[in-house]
């Protein structure tokens, strides 16, 4: 058996003594006679089925996570784990990035990788277990026995922080030196109440997150960039209180990219929180279900008078991603995007504090200045259409005004254009198909196009017969190549 850390409920622990005891013989007849035996309880049988039952599928659920390579020295049930991830292993600093949770009853188990660069995920549950249980629980459908699982559970309190508990300090020498490197000066540092605090044995710098000046939730960050946070707070906007009423808002996707914003004169500006994803997901969820982006719906009162917000994410894939997931539910229509400058001949810069710190603030505030409408499909600006105008305008392919039909009559009134669609209308037979055979064999013969031929009514020898009436007999193509079919 794999060893679980798992205490059952207090209902399905097995007897500590027998609640029946049988006797075997005859009692003598001048004996009292015993009392009946009470009759026993199916629910202590039951506990005990479901008891190995549940062990067993846990069993599986474990091996399974196993085999693709996921291994912990303990395995806990009903709460989330974190291991390095066996597909990126954590990369550089061996983040121990992995979420695995099991649940307690054994019916299933999954892991999701949650650095920008993996994003693995997966799903698991034991042998017997019907497949239409994952589709019973997205659906809502649980059955009684899953809501005593879920009852079990703890539920998700939001923790209210205290300035006293978390024993922020100011920033040593050192850490302004390290900002002062990022170019960001200690006059932000103090507007931001950007601190420093001692967490696992290590200095750390602290980003508190305040709503009207009040603490709600704190950030810590390494120099060696690992993150961590306080738990079980509330999801916010960093420098939250700096876009109030405001009409202009830039989002970033880092706090030293909000202070970096800071440094080239732009105050409205919030980071988020729990940085980027991997990709854009699939499905938008509804407001309830929407836990990446909780922090948008606690800030909507904020972001709702804003007529113009201008997504500034960094310029990799990920990045990328959370600014689409960030328009879609903020609205295209008001969204702007920037595109990062080059740093150098040959790499653009990757967010804002890169623009800082290798171009100064002046190409910095240049960037938003220079911010784009976002994307929306089917709207397009008039400006994207130049280099087709010019291409129109100068002939550079040569047939932008069309090519002769090779009746000179005809051509002051029509010509052929690349791209264009000809219908030719008129009453049965007019000779609306002779013609077109006509105007083939005429552009075939001056430009050396050739072309495909459909009809509907007439078998391709009788189109064939119909070109070859169109030419005199002595220029008559002698195979289907001079042609041009």
């Amino acid at each position: 058996r794999v060893g679980l850390l798992h205490s059952f409920p207090s209902r399905t622990r097995l007897p500590r003594r027998p609640e029946l005891a049988c006797c075997f013989g005859t009692a003598p007849a001048e004996a009292v006679p015993a009392a009946a035996p009470a009759t026993p309880r199916s629910r202590n049988v039951r506990s005990m089925e479901e008891r190995r039952a549940c062990e067993e599928r846990l069993g599986q659920v474990v091996e399974k996570m196993k085999k693709e390579g996921i291994d912990m020295s303990q395995w806990r049930l009903g709460t989330f784990q974190r291991t390095i991830c066996p597909q990126c292993e954590g990369g550089s600093t061996e983040e121990r990035s992995l979420s695995v949770f099991i649940r307690e009853d054994g019916t299933h188990g999954n892991w999701t990788c949650f650095r920008a660069n993996c994003g693995w995920k997966g799903y698991t549950q034991p042998d017997g277990v019907p497949k239409a249980y994952q589709a019973k629980k997205d659906s809502g459908n649980e059955n009684e026995s899953d809501q005593e699982v879920k009852a079990n559970q703890p539920v998700k309190v939001i923790r209210k922080l205290r300035e006293e508990d978390l024993r922020l300090e100011p920033l040593c020498d050192e850490l302004v030196t390290y900002f002062s490197e990022r170019m960001i000066s200690a006059k932000t540092l103090r507007r931001n109440n950007v601190s420093q605090r001692k967490r696992n044995n290590k200095i750390v710098i602290a980003f508190t997150y305040r709503r009207d000046k009040v603490l709600v939730g704190c950030k810590y960050r390494e120099v060696s960039k690992k993150f961590s946070q306080e738990a079980n707070t509330e999801k916010i906007l960093y420098g939250l209180d700096d876009i109030k009423q405001a009409r202009d808002i830039i989002i970033v996707e880092g706090e030293i990219d909000k202070l970096s914003m800071e440094e080239a004169g732009y105050c409205n500006c919030v980071s988020v929180p729990d940085g980027a994803p991997a990709q854009v997901s699939n499905k938008l969820p509804d407001k309830d279900h929407d836990k990446k982006y909780s922090y948008l719906w606690n800030c909507k009162e904020y972001l709702d008078p804003a007529s113009r917000i201008i997504l500034a994410t960094d310029a990799d894939p990920p990045g990328q991603a959370l600014a689409e997931e960030l328009a879609r539910r903020l609205g295209k229509e008001r969204c702007w995007r920037v595109k990062w400058p080059k740093k150098n001949e040959t790499e653009f810069c990757k967010d804002a504090n890169e623009v800082l710190m290798f171009l100064g603030p002046r190409a910095l505030k240049e960037v938003i200045e220079g911010a784009e409408l976002y994307p929306i499909r089917g709207l397009f600006n008039f400006k994207d259409f130049f280099p087709e105008i010019d291409s129109y305008y100068l002939g550079i392919h040569g047939d932008e005004l069309g090519i002769p039909t090779g009746w000179k009559c005809m051509d002051g009134l029509y010509k052929v254009v690349p791209g264009e669609l000809t219908i030719v209308t008129g009453v049965p037979n007019s000779g609306k198909s002779e013609w077109i055979d006509a105007l083939l064999c005429n552009i075939n013969n001056q430009c050396g196009w050739k072309f495909v031929l459909c009809s509907m009514e007439n078998k391709a020898s009788h189109c064939l017969l119909s070109m070859l009436s169109s030419l005199s007999f002595h220029s008559t193509p002698r195979n289907n190549d001079d042609f041009g079919v």
